[in-house]
């Protein structure tokens, strides 16, 4: 069990919102201990959070501080939201930002205090997610343990020094799994231009994508020796490898895509 020594406050019961909700939940944390604030949640949250028995209100009641302070929300709104959250935020309230793009500065300026500014991906849904993190000096080693265990009920935290590396994270981690997702697409379309019908090149595909991430998740070899037990010498295996590990296969496609997902994380910035 986990619980906040004081309301574990979540704007925005999203997807992201949502998964994290979930988790602590399931990870036996008392529902009293929670407030969700969100003026439209699905009616699938909805259902979850009264059967939970967890405090959903449209707007930030009068009366609660906040011991975390969970943002939920997206960056484009994220302005409209925080002017109706200051009265949340006490002495003692630490701000936990999931939102691309949003300094740790600028919520200094409009929170003030304590600040952890994250990233987690979309298989928190299913608690296979991972979270890149940092803190500002007002987070005390207490306070980080916290969040710590907070993030975690969706997957490991990656706790960082420099908060400039967090739009890398974004890149690498944050927009990932789309990268994943768009493989499935690509492998399921080269087969059907092999001749396999359209949708069993997509149960192949997403199947075997599913797969190599499930052994890579269980074996301690790490992903090149993992590759080279796959590839038999001047097997069919080689010859697809040897096109997508040429000096114009899929190494610098990647160095591009993720140098342009960076790069938009810190134009979001500001």
């Amino acid at each position: 069990m986990i619980t906040p020594a004081s309301p574990l406050v979540l704007v925005g019961a999203g997807n992201m919102g949502g998964a994290m909700l979930n988790g602590w939940l399931d990870a036996g944390t008392d529902p009293a201990a929670i407030v969700v604030i969100d003026p439209k949640p699905s009616e699938a949250m909805a259902a979850r959070l009264a059967s939970a028995g967890v405090r959903c209100e449209s707007s930030a009641p009068e009366g609660l501080t906040a011991g975390i302070l969970m943002l939920a929300v997206k960056p484009q709104i994220m302005d409209a939201v925080l002017e109706g959250l200051t009265g949340l935020v006490g002495p003692n309230t630490v701000s936990l930002s999931i939102a691309a793009g949003k300094t740790i500065s600028y919520f200094e300026e409009r929170l003030g205090g304590a600040v952890v500014r994250s990233i987690p991906n979309t298989p928190a849904m299913v608690g296979r997610g991972i979270t890149g993190a940092v803190a500002n000096s007002a987070v005390t080693a207490e306070a980080k343990a916290e969040i710590d265990r907070f993030l975690s009920v969706c997957g490991p935290v990656e706790w960082v020094e420099d908060e400039a590396l967090i739009d890398a994270i974004t890149a690498v981690s944050g927009s990932g799994p789309a990268y994943v997702f768009y493989l499935v697409e690509c492998m399921a379309e080269a087969g059907r231009k092999c001749g396999l019908p359209a949708d069993l090149a997509m149960r192949l595909a997403r199947a075997t994508v599913t797969g190599a991430g499930e052994l890579m998740h269980r074996s301690p070899d790490g992903a090149a020796t993992l590759r080279q037990n796959v590839t038999s010498p001047n097997g069919t295996t080689a010859a697809a490898l040897s096109v997508l590990m040429a000096e114009d296969g899929i190494q610098p496609l990647f160095d591009k895509a993720l140098r342009a997902a960076a790069d938009r994380s810190r134009e979001l910035a500001g």
